[in-house]
């Protein structure tokens, strides 16, 4: 196993740092990713503030994808996940979502990313682990474990972009938000998620983020009926179909054993 380094050990909320300090202090080229070392990140995450929205929307997905693939979270995620929160605030970023209709808001983008790496880290994947590779699975997959204790300080940082003006900004940091609040210390913003995810359900056609706050609301023991529309309703069907298809078949390891594919 290898020892988590001292940037994963658990930011305390609004504990983030600086971004441009995380970029020029991480050894960078030391840290595993999809596609070998991360040589590449720094130039990578420093066009996330490109003035050009296309610049920024490119270095957006090829950062999160350099760092979580198929499932998988490796160990560069962890400084990409502080980098990420750490200029949601920043002017560029901030007020990007302006941009023209032809581009994602960079905001957007960042939201959906960090979602997307809090869902390979969540409460299911490490159950999926632990049935498949018993009660050790996060010793062995610090990786993860890292990224899980991370959550306190990344909520601080999506949290404001809960109000924000921008209905799509809102939706993009709710889904965000609603993976995190499973860390023991941010239950008591369950409440005020559930509200948000009222507010969504009733407004937004995204289908995959309405998805993820049904999700939510029914494990926090939440009534969800009059919220959920014809196409939630099938959705939800079909996906039960393919899980009862599936059930039966582990996905293969990855790389690092225990980090392999957890879609299931």
């Amino acid at each position: 196993m290898i020892s988590s380094p001292n940037w994963t050990e658990s930011p305390q909320v609004d504990d983030l740092p600086h971004f441009q300090d995380l970029l020029d202090s991480t050894d960078w080229a030391s840290l595993v990713t999809a596609y070998g070392r991360g040589e590449n990140l720094p130039a990578m995450l420093a066009r996330l503030l490109d003035p050009d929205p296309g610049v920024r929307l490119a270095a957006a997905n090829d950062a999160f994808r350099t760092v979580n693939d198929q499932n998988t979270i490796y160990e560069a995620a962890v400084p990409v996940a502080l980098y990420v929160a750490a200029i949601l605030n920043h002017p560029v970023i901030a007020t990007g979502y302006a941009d023209p209709p032809l581009h994602r808001p960079t905001l957007v983008t960042l939201l959906d990313g960090l979602s997307d790496t809090a869902y390979d880290a969540d409460d299911q994947r490490v159950a999926i682990g632990e049935r498949h590779f018993g009660e050790g699975f996060l010793d062995d997959y610090w990786e993860m474990r890292a990224f899980r204790d991370l959550r306190p300080a990344l909520f601080s940082a999506i949290h404001p972009l809960l109000s924000h003006e921008s209905v799509g900004i809102r939706d993009a940091a709710l889904a965000a938000a609603v993976p995190l609040v499973e860390h023991p210390a941010l239950s008591v913003h369950r409440g005020e998620l559930v509200e948000h995810a009222r507010g969504l359900l009733v407004a937004s056609p995204d289908n995959y983020y309405r998805e993820l706050v049904l999700d939510a609301m029914k494990a926090w023991g939440q009534d969800i009926s009059g919220l959920e529309n014809a196409d939630d309703v099938a959705a939800r069907e079909l996906r039960a179909r393919h899980l009862a298809e599936h059930c039966s078949v582990w996905p293969g390891n990855g790389p690092s054993g225990p980090g392999g594919d957890l879609s299931l």
